[in-house]
């Protein structure tokens, strides 16, 4: 709980410090999400536990999605590489007028709050979605045993 009121507390402090987009992520994953995984664990854990099955299936799919993760991360640029494309003509746009086309003094908060409002929109949907998924499978079920 005190976890909780923590990042609760450290979103308030990013907004006073016009940083928007960094109290979102601290709100939606410190105070919200986090919190509610923590209550819905402690709801669910019983006194004994049970012994553990192995899953082939379960790890067949999770060695697969690993292997296409790194092979997506074959075709990125190189870490601080000047020369990726997101350094070319994207970037110092951003930079150098946002100010004069939103009026907002923080960079990293007009790019989201205005230039990318409907993916930062979408992101919250998604980590909303993700938190009631994760909700729906650690409810309580009535047909289990309670010890």
């Amino acid at each position: 709980m005190l976890a909780g009121l923590y990042s609760l507390l450290s979103a308030c402090w990013m907004v006073a410090l016009d940083a928007v987009d960094v109290a979102f992520t601290e709100a939606a994953v410190g105070a919200g999400v986090s919190t509610v995984l923590m209550l819905m664990t402690l709801a669910v854990t019983a006194r004994r536990e049970k012994a553990p099955k192995f899953s082939f299936s379960a790890f067949l799919v999770v060695v697969v999605t690993g292997g296409f993760l790194i092979y997506g991360t074959f075709d990125m640029p190189a870490w601080g590489d000047p020369d990726a494309p997101v350094h070319q003509h994207v970037a110092p746009r951003y930079l150098n007028e946002s100010y004069e086309e939103v009026g907002v003094p923080n960079v990293v908060t007009s790019v989201l709050a205005s230039y990318r409002g409907y993916d930062t929109l979408g992101e919250t949907v998604v980590i909303f979605t993700a938190g009631l998924g994760v909700m729906l499978l650690l409810r309580k079920r009535k047909k289990e045993d309670e010890l």
